[in-house]
């Protein structure tokens, strides 16, 4: 199912039962992303974080290229572009529930940039990741360069800045920019196994809190007590604990039935 939100034929979201999936939608540009697409992402990120029926996010592109970076024509064009670059990347980082991004063909520039922002990244053969501001003498946001150093470590992210190479999936698995590499065209069954395990037959309250612990790590070194807090409240009348122990008990699949209200997912 299509939804309604900001008038833009180049970012669609499509539900699918609790997945919701965010479509690039520039294939004759090869996802290429314009300002006025930074900001529908930013848009959609943020109504789909409030909407209790989504519990998985997947983004993606039309055709045969996940995202072929920013579109370089507006890069000087567009008063306030970084920050409608940073919005974009920052909302869908802070997206509450799981993120994928489903990485085939080009992932280059800003497509790593929103592949990074994604918890998970699976990619198949096809794929090409590369970060290239040096090609054009800028700079990479400086958040997207952040995550790029937690995800695969200071040498590595240096040698991707400064040479603006493109490397493979294998190697891109190799130092952490990706987390699984599939078959080519096997990359979207194996997304939709991976979001159905997630969404049909696990704890959105393990994954949310797990979540926000992680990144609270990644960014802080530590869990805060706020979010130590914010979930103890939580798991002391949830439904999804018993219904867990009993599905172990009965050697069945759990039910889990535990929905976040939108104050509890910002």
């Amino acid at each position: 199912m299509t939804r309604p939100g900001r008038t833009d034929p180049d970012v669609v979201v499509t539900t699918s039962g609790p997945v919701a999936t965010l479509w690039l939608n520039r294939p004759q540009k090869r996802n290429a992303v314009t300002a006025d697409m930074w900001a529908s992402i930013a848009e959609a990120c943020r109504e789909l974080a409030d909407d209790d029926t989504v519990r998985a996010l997947v983004v993606r592109g039309v055709g045969d290229h996940f995202c072929a970076g920013a579109d370089v024509g507006g890069l000087g064009a567009t008063p306030g572009y970084g920050a409608i670059n940073a919005e974009a990347e920052a909302q869908l980082a802070a997206f509450p529930k799981p993120t994928v991004a489903l990485t085939v063909g080009a992932c280059v520039g800003g497509g790593v940039q929103i592949a990074s922002a994604c918890d998970l990244r699976i990619a198949d053969e096809t794929a090409l990741l590369g970060v290239t501001p040096a090609r054009l003498g800028i700079v990479y946001p400086a958040s997207a360069i952040e995550r790029l150093h937690r995800l695969v470590g200071p040498a590595a992210a240096k040698h991707l800045l400064f040479t603006a190479e493109l490397i493979n999936a294998e190697r891109a698995l190799r130092i952490g920019l990706v987390d699984e590499v599939v078959a080519a065209g096997q990359a979207e069954s194996r997304v939709d196994t991976l979001v159905h395990l997630m969404t049909e037959e696990r704890s959105l309250l393990t994954q949310m809190a797990s979540k926000q612990m992680v990144d609270d790590i990644a960014t802080h070194g530590r869990v805060a007590d706020l979010t130590t807090e914010r979930w103890r409240r939580h798991l002391a009348d949830n439904p999804d604990s018993p219904e867990g122990i009993a599905a172990f008990a009965e050697r069945r699949r759990p039910r889990s039935t535990w929905t976040p209200s939108s104050r509890t997912a910002r």
